[in-house]
């Protein structure tokens, strides 16, 4: 059933909330507006990870909030994130090395 909140119309729905996987009441509130940028992370092996998620949805749980009152949102992720990375010389395969160590 859709019905308005403010000027959005949302969707009510249960999603599982963890640890326990409990059944919640929560809203799905459409995206207005998306800039999709990289999380960068740099490690401590010298090691760059660049992340971009792929966000599809979100739902505002019911009565859930953060220690300073906004409301508690859930996002929904695409199966894919884009990743990159870059790594120093001392970890890269080298040259000529088996095929070992595939990721999955």
């Amino acid at each position: 059933m859709l019905y308005r909140e403010g000027t959005a119309l949302e969707r009510k729905v249960k999603i599982p909330m963890p640890p326990s996987g409990k059944l919640v009441d929560a809203s799905e509130v459409p995206i207005k507006e998306s800039c999709e940028r990289w999380t960068e992370l740099t490690l401590e092996d010298g090691a760059i990870i660049r992340v971009k998620p792929t966000i599809i949805g979100a739902v505002r749980v019911e009565g859930q909030y953060d220690p300073d009152g906004n409301p508690f949102y859930a996002l929904k992720g695409g199966p894919n994130a884009m990743v990159i990375v870059q790594a120093p010389e001392h970890l890269k395969k080298p040259a000529g090395a088996g095929s070992q160590g595939k990721a999955n």
